[in-house]
């Protein structure tokens, strides 16, 4: 059996290993004033528009809910219980994508079983919260549009 103690740390070699400029990296730098926190965040949404389907997708069914909550006429509770619950899938989304970047730069292209674990719980959070909205915007909107329906007959 060999002694672990003999063998040398993988981080005695860390110098040798390339290191990244971070003085030209926007990525670490604190941002010097709110705007441009706002326009770090808007670029974070921007990004996560373009590149994933699902956000797409979610921002739709969303600008559709409150269509229909303003159409119908929905109480003021109603619309912000809607505004809420959507907004909340869309951070859930925004979180996946994040968790999926981080998890793809860490583990590359190799299988790992934490790395699918991390981002199955991500997405399934996603999907719990697309599931709850959709039950909020029926029952919200179910009654308003059944009453219109029926007023028209």
């Amino acid at each position: 059996m060999t002694n672990l103690i003999d063998k040398p740390a993988v981080f005695t070699h860390i110098e040798s290993v390339e290191k990244p400029d971070y003085r030209i990296s926007k990525a670490w730098k604190v941002a010097p004033d709110v705007f441009s926190s706002f326009r770090f965040a808007w670029t974070g949404v921007i990004y996560t528009f373009k590149t994933q389907r699902n956000f797409r997708i979610h921002t739709a069914i969303a600008l559709l809910a409150i269509s229909l909550g303003l159409i119908l006429h929905v109480t003021m509770t109603q619309m912000a219980i809607l505004a809420l619950t959507c907004a909340l899938v869309m951070v859930l989304e925004l979180l996946n994508t994040a968790i999926e970047s981080v998890v793809d730069l860490t583990v590359g292209k190799q299988y790992h079983q934490g790395a699918k674990i991390a981002k199955d719980c991500a997405a399934g959070a996603v999907l719990v919260s697309a599931i709850a909205s959709v039950f909020v915007a029926c029952f919200i909107l179910l009654p308003y549009g059944l009453h219109l329906i029926f007023s028209l007959l």
